[in-house]
């Protein structure tokens, strides 16, 4: 699948801040072949990646002291996004940014959810997020590292009225362990999209570790990819593994955020 229109719930954007944007555009030009456009001064100098030609991705520069750096964050879309903040909050979500325009752009709130795993709402406007998925440099798939699965997959439900899909543990939804993952459908009929997914991860990443949405890049050679970002002075977290879902890597890139790398399984 290489056209991808996003519907109401599902990710329509992710993007990165970075401590060094120069660097992360050169890393990221060179594993994904992703261009990057100019800074827009008047939104704190963020600017858009481009892969074959449509937009894919964004960068921002990290804005204070204090605030996180070298993190990757997933958008998921929405049709009004103060609406959006409301159900989410009654779903038990902490609100970390509300819903503000962003130009004419669209409209964005930043949330977590009682896992404390962040995400973005994205109301769109001009700026309809990404539009091709599952070739070289574009996004292969989200999914949440939960540490507490069972409070993630509540609360989707509720708040985005998400289908979930158990295929974890023989499909018991009440025998929570280790291996559980649900996988996210919106829409409906015609329209329903298998989006992202939910993994059953405490203890996996050490204690006190944070839930957190992860994204997957798709690329044509999961082994060579990994082999470059050693060479661009990345970290390998996970070389490629061969897995019923594809061929998945984790990396990071050498200021320290963390992106997943995938392959469709042969014969896809």
């Amino acid at each position: 699948m290489t056209e991808y229109t996003a519907a109401t719930g599902a990710p329509v954007w992710f993007d990165l801040v970075s401590s060094d944007p120069l660097r992360a555009v050169d890393f990221y030009g060179e594993i994904f072949g992703w261009e990057a456009g100019d800074p827009h001064d008047e939104f704190g100098g963020y600017r858009n990646f481009s892969a074959n030609g449509r937009l894919v991705a964004g960068l921002m520069p990290r804005m204070s002291p204090s605030s996180p750096t070298d993190v990757w964050s997933v958008y998921f879309k929405v049709d009004d996004a103060a609406a959006s903040v409301v159900s989410a909050q009654t779903a038990g979500a902490t609100v970390l940014a509300p819903a503000s325009p962003v130009g004419d752009l669209g409209v964005m709130a930043v949330l977590a959810d009682p896992a404390g795993g962040a995400f973005g709402l994205w109301q769109s406007g001009t700026h309809i997020g990404f539009t091709e998925r599952g070739t070289h440099g574009t996004p292969y798939w989200f999914d949440e590292m939960s540490m507490d699965y069972a409070a993630s997959t509540e609360f989707y439900r509720s708040a985005f009225g998400w289908e979930l899909n158990e295929i974890g543990s023989g499909g018991d939804p009440a025998a929570v362990g280790p291996d559980h993952y649900s996988e996210v459908y919106v829409g409906s009929g015609e329209d329903r999209q298998s989006v992202a997914g939910i993994m059953s991860a405490a203890g996996m990443f050490g204690s006190g570790a944070p839930s957190f949405w992860q994204v997957y890049i798709t690329v044509d050679d999961v082994a060579g990819t990994v082999a470059r970002v050693d060479e661009l002075g990345g970290e390998i977290l996970m070389p490629g593994e061969v897995t019923p879902w594809g061929t998945l890597a984790s990396v990071k890139d050498p200021m320290g955020a963390a992106i997943c790398l995938g392959h469709p399984p042969a014969g896809m």
